[in-house]
């Protein structure tokens, strides 16, 4: 379906011409196709200047080759604000493998290469080359997240801070709507961009550190962090103490004769304004001139769903969240998305169903405790792992009442929850009753869940809860589904190969799973993405928050073992499952039995033959042995062939 291209932001000349602008004054770079969705950060970003008087055109997926596609729009009379898009340029293109991606759901017909590698950093440089001294502000997720010296895992080696290789004048980190409009309202009124050193949220370079207008900590120079994988690991963690808008203060990290400074977080949005961010104009759809290339898939996983909070307080180490949103939690008012859902309903597309109503974890609503809104989030201890804190606050019940006002609305059928749910958390809610609410109503089919890993060790590097944890959410979700009548799956999310993990822990976790009855369709490896505490892990082989070593699976073939391990039942498999178990010496789980992952090599004498090991276990033959009482739930989650008799074929065709 296509809508009237005047409802977007201007992306040509002739827009501007037909809104009678003779000039404008932000050009917006993202390497995205340009949809108008409120879940696409330069759509925000862009509304957000409209509405305070600014003339916002944008400029998406220019030509890189040539400065000349940069200039199609003319000279902004204020500034250019330039993002890589909705996720970093590098692991857009790139599989954790390092194998280029063959599409990209964020361009138009999901055509690949239509941004560059280090995107922030080949916009920022092409637009200083077409338009000289104008203001260069970068941001959005890509920045954010290279705001400091970091280990680049695609080039294997430490870079400088973005800002330094873009040769922009000011980067904007976190969710940036507060930063922008102060850098917007300051260069309107004609400040020089190089006195807007002080803005929270941003970073700006320096001669001298004592330009920084708040108190600060000095983390290693980026030459120190290139050298001294010690000196990187203490880097990064200071990076992470210093990440709340309460009780951060600024950082600063020398480059050469130059400093970067990097101004204390914004603070979250109040509740009100995250609001008004919400219900700003957005046509929410993929702009018009994209129709005729096929569209831009990324909407389809959007297009019907509400982000109601930002923020999270899980602080998994392999997750980029918190060091880009932090840990602290906002949220929309219930009237704010109620009026989003009922608009939705009126949408040509809507067919009854709210795809999802979350964020970055979908039941984070409020604080994770008082404390934190006067003193800041805890230093050196996580709200959730590997224990919950004691001051947690886990009551669901403002997000199940949202909930409840969601599923009333005329026209809605069902209200899906597909964004990540803390099962941790919720086992600690006091009174169970979204569990329940949970179970009967928000599940589409299946629940997703990340447990990650089984062994203590390896959880405990990830920043996540133990596997009982996981055993006991396991069990009541299942109780609750018998007690319903409902027949939904339950389907972990795990990784392979993340910092901590011996070959040792893979072949545990593939019997836990064996146990489980599951076998994961799909597997994730480890992704060392730029800012992570395990991303230094795997760089520098210490725990920053110890400075203890840490054993990393890096070569190929390690990690292929870890990753074969978790789908052990799959052919192509077998090799590399046989080589693990005999690494580990763990031919017990080579047999026949239903603890075993393989059967052993067939010799010359046929089973058992010389060479395989011996197996106490044997197949079972009883038919009585093998009678299936388990419920329809338990069933669906693990699959069993029928034993059929012999000849059933022949009877069923004469039948």
């Amino acid at each position: 379906m296509s809508f009237d291209r005047e409802l977007f932001l201007p992306v040509s000349r002739e827009d501007m011409a037909r809104r009678g602008w003779d000039g404008y004054d932000f050009l917006l770079i993202t390497g995205d196709a340009y949809v108008d969705h409120p879940s696409f950060g330069p759509a925000v970003i862009g509304r957000i200047l409209e509405a305070e008087g600014c003339r916002v055109a944008v400029l998406a997926q220019p030509d890189w080759r040539s400065a000349d596609s940069f200039t199609a729009l003319g000279r902004p009379r204020l500034g250019v604000l330039i993002g890589s898009g909705n996720i970093d340029s590098m692991v857009a293109h790139y599989t954790a493998a390092k194998k280029r991606r063959h599409d990209d759901a964020y361009s138009p017909g999901r055509r690949a290469g239509l941004r560059p590698d280090h995107a922030v950093i080949v916009y920022s440089n092409r637009v200083r080359e077409a338009f000289g001294d104008i203001p260069i502000i970068i941001g959005g997720l890509e920045a954010s997240l290279r705001r400091f010296a970091h280990y680049d895992y695609w080039e294997d080696k430490v870079r400088r801070s973005v800002l330094f290789d873009a040769q922009a004048d000011i980067l904007t980190y976190g969710m940036g709507e507060a930063a922008t409009l102060e850098i917007a309202a300051r260069l309107s009124s004609g400040t020089p961009v190089g006195e807007v050193t002080d803005v929270r949220g941003t970073c700006v370079i320096a001669r001298h550190p004592s330009i920084c207008a708040y108190p600060r900590v000095e983390a290693p120079s980026f030459e120190e962090v290139s050298a001294s994988k010690e000196a990187y690991a203490r880097a990064n963690m200071v990076e992470y103490q210093e990440h709340d808008a309460v009780s951060g203060k600024a950082i600063t990290q020398k480059h050469g004769d130059r400093f970067l400074i990097v101004n204390p977080p914004a603070f979250p949005l109040a509740t009100q304004e995250l609001d008004r961010v919400a219900e700003l104009p957005y046509v929410r759809e993929p702009h018009p001139m994209y129709d005729e290339m096929g569209g831009v898939p990324a909407i389809e996983e959007v297009r019907f769903s509400v982000a109601h909070n930002r923020g999270c307080f899980g602080a998994c180490n392999f997750c980029s969240l918190a060091f880009h949103q932090g840990r602290t939690i906002s949220c929309r008012s219930h009237g704010s998305v109620v009026r989003e859902v009922e608009a939705l309903t009126e949408h040509p597309g809507f067919k009854g169903y709210i795809h999802d109503v979350g964020g970055p974890s979908a039941t984070f609503r409020r604080p994770s405790c008082q404390k934190q809104l006067k003193s800041g989030m805890c230093r050196n201890r996580a709200c959730l792992a590997p224990e919950p804190c004691p001051n947690l606050d886990a009551d669901h019940t403002d997000y199940m009442l949202l909930l409840r006002k969601l599923r009333a609305i005329p026209k809605v059928k069902k209200v899906f929850i597909r964004s990540g749910i803390r099962f941790d958390y919720l086992m600690k809610d006091p009174s169970g009753e979204f569990f329940t609410d949970l179970v009967q109503h928000h599940i589409s089919g299946q629940l997703k869940v990340a447990p990650e890993h089984c062994v203590a060790h390896t959880l405990d590097y990830m920043g996540k809860p133990h596997i009982q944890v996981y055993e006991k959410f396991r069990e009541k979700y299942f109780k609750l589904n018998r007690r319903y009548g409902k027949d939904q799956y339950l389907v972990p999310y795990l990784i392979s190969s993340h910092p901590g993990c011996t070959l040792e822990d893979a072949v545990q976790l593939a019997e836990w799973l064996n146990k489980q009855g599951h076998m994961p369709e799909q597997v994730q490896d480890f992704y060392p993405t730029p800012g992570t505490l395990a991303t230094c892990m795997w760089y520098t082989g210490l725990d920053p928050r110890t400075m203890k070593p840490v054993f990393v699976p890096k070569s190929p073939h390690d990690k292929a073992l870890q990753r074969a391990l978790m789908q052990w039942r799959k052919p192509q498999n077998r090799k590399l499952v046989l080589e693990a178990l005999h690494r580990t010496g763990r031919e017990d789980l080579i047999g026949y039995g239903k603890h075993c992952l393989v059967k052993p090599d067939r010799g010359p004498a046929g089973r058992g033959g010389p060479g395989a090991p011996p197996c106490k276990s044997q197949p079972v033959r009883d038919k009585k042995a093998r009678t299936d009482t388990r419920t329809r739930v338990e069933k669906k989650e693990n699959p069993v062939r029928p034993v059929r008799k012999k000849g059933w074929a022949k009877a069923k065709k004469k039948k």
